[in-house]
């Protein structure tokens, strides 16, 4: 069987790789290791940290953040079961907290901000229960790992395979 001129370049770009942003523009990766290192130092859960990394990065299709913020949700004492289902945490019950449940509403908003922005009702019970510092540090951490997945995305990174 012949394989076609679009299997051909199909096949072509599955092998082709993309640019390494960190190699060929590395002032780039310090501006976003300086957000990182804000967003490191914030005063939120550790566990609600990478809670935000993980659901924005299954959003975003990211595999790389999906697969490194996972082992580091675990590593940062969250159990195997709540990290299995961050992607279905509506559905999960009891198994998140309430601000957990915000925090990932939050993340899903802000992420898929063009769709209807962060909403009314999920902003104001942010600053209901956090606070306006810590809804605004919750914001930038959602900003941050978004912007970090447009370059996973982008440049295909792809996480290591476990032995």
């Amino acid at each position: 069987m012949t394989e076609t001129m679009s299997g051909i370049a199909n096949r072509a770009n599955k092998t082709k790789r993309r640019v390494n942003i960190n190699a060929v523009d590395p002032e780039a990766y310090k501006a976003m290791d300086g957000l990182d290192n804000y967003v490191d130092n914030l005063p939120i859960d550790p566990i609600q940290k990478e809670f935000i990394k993980i659901r924005a990065s299954q959003i975003n299709g990211c595999a790389y953040c999906v697969n490194q913020h996972s082992k580091d949700a675990r590593k940062t004492g969250a159990s195997e079961q709540r990290v299995f289902l961050v992607s279905a945490w509506r559905e999960a019950g009891n198994i998140f907290s309430d601000e957990e449940r915000l925090v990932l509403k939050m993340t899903e908003e802000v992420t898929l901000i063009h769709q209807n922005g962060l909403s009314e009702e999920t902003y104001d019970r942010a600053i209901a229960t956090f606070g306006e510092p810590k809804t605004a540090q919750i914001i930038m951490a959602i900003i941050a790992i978004n912007a970090w997945n447009r370059i996973g995305v982008a440049t295909e990174m792809k996480p290591p395979k476990d032995n």
